[in-house]
């Protein structure tokens, strides 16, 4: 099979335990794979040795800025761009779909591709409770897409029209739930900061419209209105929508873990922090 006309990006730091089945899930299947390390001190740079693929290191300040200066400096060759983490895996079935989108040739309206998530947690894949399908503009053309200028919950924006495919992209959400709280405790704070902040909308976001074919639009809409309920009220809510009436509790013991801490326990502590934030503020004047 020929190779797919995409330049693989992956950002890393310290992933020994991902960048296997990361790069293995690639396969020889596409025309460059890049990786974005910022300072691994782990086995991960002895690891990616074996494989074909182009390292450059690059001091990391946040997720959004790492995107970005990869899209405006890396050597790409390519028109296409596809944008991984190291805890995400190609499935087979969105490379054929690739493959064959490619050969039958890509309309010139579309700079785009959509593709869901499929979260694996604790070995389970999480299907009830709104969290499937879930989608992101993860492929773009190269120089019509960027990373959203947020400290939290980035998405990609692509500037034209998008298509949306039938494959997955599998997401190992957590190596152990020390690890899931660890760094959802780290992006608990970022996103109080913002919400704290009252971050304006701007043309490097984007905007929530429950009219938009985008449905990463259609979220942001709707977390636009999580944003304007009480805190600590808002939180119990959003569990009781996702588990109870969307069905989360289909996802047996495994998805009730997930369920609450990613639907409850994570954003309670995000209104904690924003109720500690308006504290000091109000100590300080």
């Amino acid at each position: 099979m020929n190779k797919i006309p995409i330049s693989v990006i992956i950002l890393t730091f310290n992933e020994e335990k991902n960048i296997t089945a990361c790069l293995d899930s690639i396969g020889h299947h596409f025309e460059k794979v890049f990786m974005v390390d910022s300072g691994s001190n782990d086995d991960t740079l002895n690891i990616v040795k074996n494989y074909p693929v182009e390292v450059i290191q690059h001091p990391f300040e946040n997720y959004s800025k790492q995107r970005n200066w990869a899209f405006k400096n890396l050597p790409i060759q390519t028109e296409w761009i596809l944008n991984m983490d190291a805890d995400h895996r190609l499935t087979p079935e969105i490379i054929t779909e690739l493959a064959f989108q490619f050969k039958q040739g890509i309309s010139q309206s579309i700079n785009g591709m959509l593709a869901s998530r499929k979260t694996l947690f604790m070995g389970k894949w999480i299907k009830y409770g709104g969290h499937y399908p879930t989608y992101h503009a993860v492929i773009f053309r190269n120089g019509k897409g960027f990373c959203e200028d947020k400290l939290y919950d980035q998405h990609f924006k692509v500037d034209g029209e998008v298509l949306k495919l039938n494959g997955d992209i599998i997401d190992l959400i957590t190596e152990s739930l020390s690890t899931f709280t660890l760094r959802h405790d780290k992006w608990s704070g970022l996103e109080a900061l913002e919400q704290f902040e009252k971050q304006k909308i701007n043309d490097a976001t984007i905007k929530g419209s429950l009219t938009s074919k985008n449905p990463i639009a259609k979220r942001r809409y709707i977390k636009n209105i999580y944003e304007r309920f009480p805190l600590f009220v808002r939180p119990a809510l959003y569990f009781f929508i996702r588990y109870f009436l969307r069905l989360g509790f289909l996802d047996g013991r495994r998805g009730l873990i997930f369920h609450f801490l990613q639907c409850f326990w994570f954003r309670f502590l995000i209104d904690a922090k924003i109720y500690e934030l308006r504290k000091t503020r109000n100590e300080n004047k």
